[in-house]
């Protein structure tokens, strides 16, 4: 799966032949930031090629030929976070700089306490101003004795989640 953007994280760009237009920045929680000659650019969701061509249309008019290639790279992805609470060893907030599904997130958080309810794992989403709620089966999974429909629909976390483990 592509990386996309996410507010937090640090970009760097870069527009060949134009060394004052070299730029860290980091995205802002509305998840935008403004770049010189191209104003503010919508990041958040974003693949870092759309960027490279939102900054290539924001500076076109200011070169007469071509504009000069524009690269753009995350060089943090600190702006993925998830959070891991109720019954595992050690809940919290993680900033995992990769993907990862709940199972992966639960083992990241130190895996569950012997009295959690794995059959009821509840993820709550950030869509909008509101939380969507999604329910995800694991006790069999996390038995080891995983059948193909269990591990085919976990889901991938995404930045802003909160996995609760009752």
């Amino acid at each position: 799966m592509p990386y996309r953007i996410n507010p937090g994280d640090e970009l760097e760009i870069y527009v060949w032949g134009e060394e004052r237009l070299q730029r860290e920045i980091r995205v802002l929680p509305d998840g935008t930031f403004s770049f010189p000659l191209a104003g503010r650019i919508e990041a958040a969701g974003k693949l870092p090629s759309d960027i490279e061509a939102a900054i290539s249309r924001g500076l076109a008019s200011q070169f007469r030929d071509q504009v000069p290639q524009v690269t753009v790279s995350v060089r943090a992805p600190t702006g993925l976070q998830y959070s891991v609470i109720g019954k595992v060893r050690s809940p919290g907030t993680f900033t995992p700089g990769k993907y990862l599904n709940i199972l992966e997130a639960i083992g990241v958080a130190g895996g569950p306490t012997e009295f959690a309810d794995l059959g009821n794992v509840l993820i709550l989403r950030k869509q909008g101003g509101a939380l969507a709620p999604i329910r995800v089966r694991l006790s069999d999974a996390m038995k080891g004795n995983p059948n193909q429909r269990d591990l085919s629909g976990l889901p991938e976390l995404v930045s802003g989640d909160t996995v609760i483990v009752p």
